[in-house]
């Protein structure tokens, strides 16, 4: 039928976790990795999601690279556009969710679209424009010390009327639970007082799926991989999707390993999880990082002596004490691209080593190892945990990829990941 669907995600595991969430919805998905460099070729598939690194950068890099995506998948045939972010709403004052938001939609044409980060099963939730992590608010939650985009207020509407030129409205509770019509009937409201954004309230998967359904006709959506669970839905309702299973990949065998990159809860959690279960694993240090090649030689040594049959892991996942010593010491930024790049250049050497089965923890992290990997291509597959599906590269060699967000997964991630890809 051709692609339906055209998305726009600013980090790498964001895409994933957008591209999985099509996949379960019966969308034979591909997500590219990186801005396109010519016309997109959809892989026979339904949806395409181009996975940016540009939630930190400068917002006029964000806008342009933006705006490509969205031209070269718009030129593709793409009917509908989505501006993936993350259900934290990671973002500053400055941008960069509302300048690009509101870039696309002058690139469309269009006055209107909706911003709704929510993903109840991962226990984000919008009340009243607030954003919950789990029990607690936004502001209160681990990203309030997020390294670099700290988020001290909940309320959405203020968040993003501070980084956008046009007014943020909101479509509350009372309204989403009375169902996909009402919900658009304040779509329509909103829009009449000329409003040019409505943060949409959601507290479970039904109201996600009423705002996907109410939503089949704006131009361009924008959220978390939540909202876009109702849109499969619409596209089957008008006869566009061929059917059959979506999620099947080719078997990818081969040794196995974690790349950690991420200071999150749930990443140290998983990091520990592994560790007492006995598992090898190689923790590197920032600061030895920052002497010399010698820590990169160092790790990439000991992961390749140890290749085989069960996973290994090389990590700089640690506490946030220890990660505000050595921000303080190198640099925020300087200590981050440190880990990036040192965890990039060790997944060259091991895949050079026969490496064929990988998982990634940490937006940042996984954007950098796919780049140096040249992985250009996925094929998005079955689901791990929410939010996290394998893949298996388009490009050679073939690798079995899992690009986990910081904050998602359960304890037994890593473990439960090797153990679906069996």
């Amino acid at each position: 039928m051709g692609l339906l669907l055209g998305c726009v995600a600013d980090d790498f595991t964001g895409a994933t976790d957008l591209a999985n969430t099509l996949v379960k919805g019966g969308m034979r998905t591909v997500q590219l990795l990186g801005p396109p460099s010519g016309p997109l070729d959809p892989h026979d598939c339904e949806a395409v999601v181009v996975a940016l690194k540009s939630r930190t950068i400068p917002v006029a890099d964000a806008v342009s690279q933006s705006l490509a995506a969205a031209e070269a998948l718009r030129a593709a045939g793409a009917r509908q556009l989505f501006f993936k972010y993350c259900s934290t709403f990671d973002s500053t004052d400055e941008g960069n969710i509302g300048p690009v938001a509101e870039a696309l939609l002058e690139a469309l044409g269009s006055d209107f679209t909706i911003a709704c980060p929510a993903f109840p099963t991962a226990g984000r939730t919008i009340y009243k424009g607030y954003l919950f992590v789990g029990d607690e608010l936004l502001s209160e939650s681990g990203m309030k010390d997020h390294p670099l985009t700290p988020m001290r207020d909940a309320n959405l509407v203020r968040v993003l009327a501070r980084q956008s030129t046009r007014s943020v409205g909101l479509v509350p509770y009372a309204e989403v639970a009375q169902g996909p019509a009402a919900i658009r009937a304040a779509f329509d409201r909103l829009r009449h007082e000329g409003f040019g954004h409505a943060i949409v309230d959601a507290l479970q998967d039904s109201h996600l799926l009423a705002i996907g359904e109410a939503a089949a006709d704006i131009p361009l959506i924008t959220g978390g991989s939540g909202v876009a669970l109702g849109l499969p839905e619409n596209f089957r309702k008008a006869g566009l999707l061929a059917g059959g299973a979506s999620d099947s990949l080719p078997q990818v065998p081969g040794p196995a390993a974690v790349l950690s990159g991420s200071c999150s809860r749930a990443t140290n959690g998983q990091v520990a999880a592994f560790l007492s279960q006995g598992g090898e694993a190689f923790a590197l240090d920032p600061l030895a990082l920052a002497e010399g090649e010698s820590a990169v030689a160092g790790a990439l040594d000991w992961a390749r002596r140890r290749l085989g049959a069960r996973p290994i892991l090389v990590y700089s996942t640690a506490e946030p004490n220890a990660v505000a010593a050595a921000q303080e010491k190198l640099g925020r930024e300087a200590a981050g691209s440190l880990v990036e790049s040192a965890l990039a250049r060790i997944a060259e050497g091991l895949v050079e080593a026969g490496l064929r089965r990988l998982i990634v923890a940490g937006g940042e992290t996984s954007g950098a190892v796919v780049s140096a990997l040249g992985v250009t291509a996925l094929r998005i597959g079955p689901e791990i945990d929410p939010g996290v599906p394998w893949t298996v590269s388009l490009d050679e060699p073939r690798l079995a990829l899992a690009l986990k967000s910081g904050n998602f997964g359960g304890p037994d991630f890593f473990t439960k990941a090797f153990e679906r890809l069996s």
